[in-house]
């Protein structure tokens, strides 16, 4: 049932032992992102902050898993990593768009780690 004309997900199913989450949609849309992707990529102020400027590149997750899921209310979902980084709240609307836009937002991530000088193997950020 999709909400205000919006995507509604239809199943959310961790894959790979965490390594990767399966999100479908009730369109027939499926995507399948890696944890790393989630964590890098997390809503969270921590990650994001609280304006363009204050995003931070976070290096060293490529072996991220996620732990668990939590339903937050009827529109989004807190993922648990074993980094112990559980404070991103996705909503399903930012789900959608991670998916759609996961190979060439994983690509700009991985330029912005050569950027600076990390790598998806050792801990870091700028």
């Amino acid at each position: 049932m999709s909400v205000g004309g919006e995507p509604w997900p239809s199943e959310i199913r961790l894959l790979d032992h965490g390594k990767a989450l399966r999100v479908s949609f009730d369109d027939g849309a499926s995507f399948t992102l890696s944890a790393e992707y989630l964590r890098v990529r997390s809503p969270s102020a921590e990650v994001q902050g609280h304006s363009r400027d204050e995003r931070k590149t976070v290096g060293g997750k490529r072996n991220v898993a996620i732990l668990d899921v939590a339903q937050v209310g009827n529109y989004a979902v807190r993922l648990d990593f074993d980094d112990l980084h559980n404070t991103g709240i996705y909503t399903w609307r930012y789900l959608r768009q991670l998916g759609e836009g996961r190979e060439a937002d994983f690509q700009a991530y991985l330029d912005e780690l050569a950027a600076k000088g990390l790598d998806r193997d050792r801990p870091g950020e700028l």
